[in-house]
């Protein structure tokens, strides 16, 4: 991407991600399991935001590449969708009871 692109998509990104978790840790915080989840589903929508633009702007870059690196590109658009699908599963431990040790 030109140095223009890539500073305001790394903006959208980093802004997406900020409010995600701003999101997220009023519902962390509580005991109620609903007020939780309502917290949670919340967090989601910039979630799911940053996670199809990092998927789609890979999968742009990964038909981009030489066919030499398109197999290590698109491994890397792969963990980085499997680390980002972490998030919600991580955030849901304490909503279906796992806790302390058990966790």
């Amino acid at each position: 991407l030109p140095a223009g692109e890539t500073a305001a998509m790394g903006t959208k990104l980093g802004l997406a991600s900020a409010v995600m978790v701003a999101l997220g840790y009023p519902g962390e915080i509580q005991d109620n399991l609903a007020v939780r989840w309502g917290w949670w589903a919340l967090a989601m929508i910039p979630f799911f935001y940053v996670v199809y633009s990092l998927l789609s702007g890979l999968g742009e870059a990964t038909a981009r590449q030489p066919e030499s690196v398109v197999g290590l590109v698109s491994a890397a658009r792969y963990l980085t969708a499997v680390s980002w699908l972490t998030y919600p599963f991580v955030y849901i431990i304490k909503n279906v009871g796992l806790a302390g040790p058990v966790a």
